[in-house]
C-alpha cells in the first residue's frame, strides 16, 4: 500500500556540471543507512503517514494539482506536503538537504554544518621537482566566508593539486565572522593534512570608511581585508599571494609566488590597452588637485584578485595609510565606483612589476552589473578568474551555466550542487 505514496519521490544530488545525476553518485543519505540506522524506522513512518493522508483521497498522481472546489483533494495535496517536509527532515538528519520541490513550490530546509557538505580532497604530497628546488615555503592569502566558502575550497584543491609541493603550501584565511567555528572545520575536514593559519579581521575597522559601489558584494569589509594584509600577517612572513576566492589555478603557484619584484611592492598581470578613465568619475578627472595624480607614471589598470605583495615593503612604506587617504576622499567627493579597486590603482598604478596575463584569466564572472557569459582570451592560461557579478558555482546550479563554468566544476568539492527531492 504506502510505497505507491512514495513512488514520485526521488532523491538526487547534482552532478558537477549542475545537472541532475540520476545514474552516477547516487546520495548516500538514500543508499545506505547512516549513523544508528534510523533512516529505515523514518522512512516507514512516513509511508504510514501518506497511507494515512492519501486514505479516501480520489485515485490520482501523488502530486497532482489540488483543485480548491473539491476538499478531499485539497485535504490530500496538503497531507502530501506534510509528508514531504517530513522526508526533508529525515533526509537532512543524514547529511544537507537544501531544498525539496513539491510540484512548483520549492520547500527549504535549513543546511547542516559545513563540514559535512563538503567532500574530502585526495592527499597531496611533495615531488621529486620539488625536492630539486629545495620546495620552499610559499605564503598563500585569501579570505574566508561562508558565502563564498565552495569557491575557497575549490581554489585552494586547484592550487594543490597543479603543485610539485603542495606541503609547502601555507594558506592564511581573513575572516570577518565572529564565529568561524564551522568554516574551519570545513577546511580541515577536507584537507585534513592542510598547512593553514586563520586571522580575525574586524570589520569595524574599514565599515566607516567603505562608499556604496555598483555592486553590493564590492561593499562587503571582507572585500577590503585585503588592504590590511601586511598589518595582519605575522613578522615572519615578508612575501605573500594574494588570490580571491573564486579562481582556479591551473599551473604551478610557485612560478608566480617567486616573481622577481624588482624592488617593487607588488606584482600583477598588467593592462595597459584598458581604458583607465572608465575606472574614476568625472568628479575626479575635473578637479586640478586630483588628476594629476598619475602625472609621471604610466597608469595601466591591474586586477588586485591575484597579487604577489612584499609584506615588508608594504609595511615600511606605510601603504595600509595610503590607500585609506583614499578612501577618505572618496567618503569626501565621489571620485569611483568600483569599491576596493580605485584605491589601489590610484597608489599603485603605473608602479607594480607586470607579470604574464596568463595569471589572471580574469572576467569570467561577467560584468558587475548583469554578470553575462564572457568566453576566454586568446593566450595561455595558468589561472582562471571568475571576477565580476556571475559565480560558476551559483550558474551551475541554476542551471543557467556559461561554457568557462565547466572549467570549474572538477574542483568542486561541495557534495551537492543543490540536491532537491524531484519527480520522477
Amino acid at each position: 500500500m504506502y510505497p505507491s505514496a512514495l513512488h514520485s519521490f526521488t532523491f538526487f544530488p547534482r552532478h558537477s556540471n549542475g545537472g541532475p545525476s540520476r545514474l552516477l553518485n547516487p546520495s548516500p543519505t538514500i543508499s545506505k543507512d547512516q549513523g544508528g540506522h534510523h533512516l529505515p524506522r523514518f522512512a516507514f513512518f512516513a509511508a504510514v503517514i501518506a497511507a494515512a493522508c492519501l486514505a479516501g483521497s480520489p485515485a490520482r498522481p501523488p502530486f497532482g494539482p489540488c483543485v480548491p472546489p473539491l476538499r478531499r483533494q485539497t485535504m490530500s495535496c496538503n497531507c502530501t506536503i506534510v509528508v514531504a517536509i517530513f522526508i526533508v527532515i529525515i533526509l537532512g538528519a543524514g547529511h544537507a538537504v537544501t531544498g525539496a520541490r513539491v510540484g512548483a513550490m520549492m520547500i527549504r530546509q535549513p543546511s547542516s554544518s559545513s563540514a559535512q557538505m563538503f567532500r574530502e580532497a585526495p592527499a597531496f604530497w611533495n615531488g621529486a621537482e620539488c625536492a630539486a628546488d629545495g620546495g620552499g615555503r610559499v605564503d598563500i592569502a585569501m579570505t574566508l566566508d561562508a558565502n563564498y566558502l565552495r569557491g575557497t575550497m575549490a581554489a585552494v584543491l586547484s592550487i594543490l593539486q597543479h603543485t610539485a609541493c603542495p606541503e609547502s603550501m601555507v594558506f592564511h584565511f581573513l575572516t570577518a565572522e565572529v564565529d568561524d567555528h564551522g568554516l574551519v572545520a570545513a577546511l580541515r575536514a577536507s584537507f585534513p593534512s592542510l598547512d593553514l593559519r586563520v586571522y580575525r579581521f574586524d570589520p569595524s575597522r574599514v565599515r566607516d570608511r567603505i562608499s556604496r559601489s555598483v555592486r553590493q558584494e564590492l561593499d562587503q569589509p571582507l572585500n577590503y581585508a585585503r588592504v590590511y594584509l601586511a598589518d595582519t600577517l605575522p613578522a615572519d612572513v615578508r612575501r605573500v599571494t594574494y588570490l580571491d576566492s573564486d579562481v582556479i589555478v591551473v599551473d604551478d603557484i610557485r612560478t608566480l609566488a617567486s616573481v622577481d619584484l624588482a624592488g617593487h611592492v607588488l606584482a600583477a598581470p598588467e593592462y595597459c590597452h584598458a581604458n583607465f578613465s572608465n575606472y574614476f568619475t568625472d568628479a575626479f578627472w575635473s578637479h586640478l588637485a586630483l588628476n594629476g595624480t598619475f602625472r609621471g607614471r604610466r597608469p595601466c589598470y591591474f586586477n588586485t584578485g591575484v597579487m604577489v605583495m612584499d609584506v615588508v615593503k608594504w609595511r615600511a612604506g606605510g601603504y595600509t595609510r595610503r590607500v585609506e587617504e583614499w578612501m577618505a576622499v572618496q567618503k569626501r567627493r565621489r571620485i569611483y565606483h568600483l569599491g576596493s579597486l580605485p584605491p589601489f590603482l590610484l597608489v599603485f598604478a603605473g608602479h607594480i612589476r607586470a607579470v604574464d596575463h596568463r595569471w589572471n584569466q580574469h572576467g569570467l564572472g561577467g560584468d558587475n552589473v548583469e554578470g553575462r557569459c564572457r568566453g576566454l582570451h586568446p593566450g595561455p592560461i595558468s589561472l582562471l578568474h571568475w571576477s565580476g557579478k556571475g559565480k560558476p558555482w551559483l550558474r551551475l546550479d541554476t542551471r543557467r551555466p556559461c561554457s568557462v563554468d565547466y572549467l570549474w566544476a572538477p574542483y568542486d568539492l561541495y557534495r551537492y550542487s543543490s540536491p532537491v527531492i524531484e519527480e520522477w
